[in-house]
């Protein structure tokens, strides 16, 4: 979905939602793409088998966060053994789990976790500081043939800043330090055979149509018609806002700091029924700018550099009547703030 580029329409609602039953090459216990995952992310992180990581990933899989991109399963091993490290009884307790795809091309599941932990060890970010906080994480995974093949994880860095006493800028010049800088690859494409899902669905197109809206009006734009009177809206750093106004003083918080030079819909999926409200999961990119805040809320990222900024970011949303009820918005402001400064980006 590029810049100006509608997306189709169509009558069928469900288009989005896999089959129910069991899916093809996936092993007979799994009754479907969210039992699956659900059951891996428990054996993996709260079974700490993280010898599973070689079952269910394949080797080489693509994993790309918001300031990083790894290839290899032993990386993404190493990565869970550092943050067990730092936070030994973090926990992974899914909130939500968004399906799409089908056998054929390859399905994707977004996951939407919640994780406790007690920040007991040392590590990246900085000494133990004993405090129990929470963070959430959304990650889009491509499954196929039992394993997961590529993944795009978001992570909110900024909310584990605050809570262990200090600030996404911080966190963000200490990493930078660290590193010597901005160094983010560009990530391998996802397997041959796989299209990111974007569904015909009326409510969800409509969503992401005003999305993009919001991004290229730098926030503004109509937010009666996207978001309920009583919208929940929960971003970046566990901020979470209510109403109208709330909703639309983040998005203007972030566009009117960081303008985009384009806002593409990488995956769009929708998920209605059984039992639960309407419910959308959008992941997007952009590539902006950093220029002088168009709103009071943008100021919190500092003054204008100038630099370019990519904005990776996973939306999940649930609906009342047509309109957004709960909102939850997972960019990495740490990523945003290494981008802005460093000299490099």
């Amino acid at each position: 979905m590029t810049p100006h580029q509608a997306l189709p329409v169509a009558a069928d609602l469900n288009t989005g939602v896999h089959e129910a039953g069991p899916m093809k090459g996936f092993h007979a216990e799994f009754n479907d793409l969210d039992h699956y995952i659900r059951v891996i992310t428990d054996r993996i992180w709260e079974g700490r088998r993280l010898g599973d990581i070689h079952t269910y990933y394949s080797d080489p899989c693509v994993v790309e966060t918001a300031m990083s991109v790894s290839t290899s399963v032993q990386e993404v091993i190493k990565g869970t053994e550092a943050t067990l490290a730092m936070f030994p009884d973090r926990r992974l307790l899914a909130e939500d789990v968004i399906v799409s795809g089908d056998a054929m091309g390859g399905y994707l599941s977004s996951h939407r976790i919640i994780s406790p932990m007690t920040h007991l060890g040392g590590g990246s970010f900085g000494p133990a500081t004993g405090r129990v906080i929470h963070a959430r994480t959304i990650a889009d995974c491509v499954c196929k043939d039992n394993r997961i093949v590529h993944e795009w994880l978001v992570r909110d860095h900024a909310a584990i800043a605050l809570q262990i006493g200090s600030t996404p800028q911080a966190l963000a010049q200490r990493w930078l330090n660290e590193r010597g800088g901005w160094h983010k690859p560009v990530a391998g494409p996802a397997p041959a055979g796989y299209a990111s899902h974007i569904t015909q669905d009326r409510l969800a197109a409509s969503y992401a149509l005003a999305l993009q809206s919001l991004a290229h009006n730098l926030g503004h734009g109509d937010v009666q018609t996207t978001y309920d009177d009583a919208v929940q809206h929960i971003g970046p750093g566990e901020r979470t806002c209510y109403g109208q106004a709330g909703a639309a003083a983040f998005w203007q918080g972030l566009w009117g700091a960081l303008h985009p030079l384009d806002f593409v819909v990488e995956h769009l999926a929708m998920q209605r029924g059984n039992g639960r409200a309407d419910r959308v999961a959008l992941r997007f990119r952009a590539n902006t700018r950093h220029q002088p805040a168009t709103s009071e809320a943008g100021q919190r990222f500092g003054q204008a550099t100038g630099r370019p900024v990519e904005v990776l970011g996973i939306v999940h949303a649930e609906f009342y009547q047509g309109r957004v009820s709960r909102q939850w918005v997972l960019v990495d402001e740490v990523a945003l703030w290494m981008q802005i400064l460093s000299p490099q980006a």
